[in-house]
């Protein structure tokens, strides 16, 4: 009987690859185990880190928006206070302008 005679069946080939994966899988699953915890601890760490990067990022930037609106709303009444400030300085220029009325 030949080599190929006897896995050029697809019925032995996936008995014998079943058979190395069961013999092999507990080897693999402590080697994977032994490396993957510390890799997943490591990911879980740098995902911490990015929230929280984020996280003061955002609430900076929440800030500076805040500040931007404020000073907009300071300039827009300081805009209303001189156009008041004028019309009602006009007012009174055009009331002293007028003769007394008797």
């Amino acid at each position: 009987m030949k080599w190929e005679d006897l896995f050029g069946n697809n019925v032995v080939t996936g008995v014998a690859i079943t058979a190395g994966a069961v013999l092999l899988a507990p080897v693999a699953l402590s080697v994977v185990a032994g490396v993957g915890r510390p890799l997943a601890r490591t990911a879980l760490k740098s995902g911490i880190i990015l929230y929280e990067k984020t996280r003061e990022t955002v609430a900076e930037l929440g800030e500076a928006f805040e500040d931007l609106v404020a000073e907009a709303k300071a300039e827009l009444a300081q805009q209303q206070a001189a156009v008041i400030g004028i019309t009602g300085a006009t007012a009174a220029n055009a009331e002293a302008d007028e003769p007394p009325t008797p």
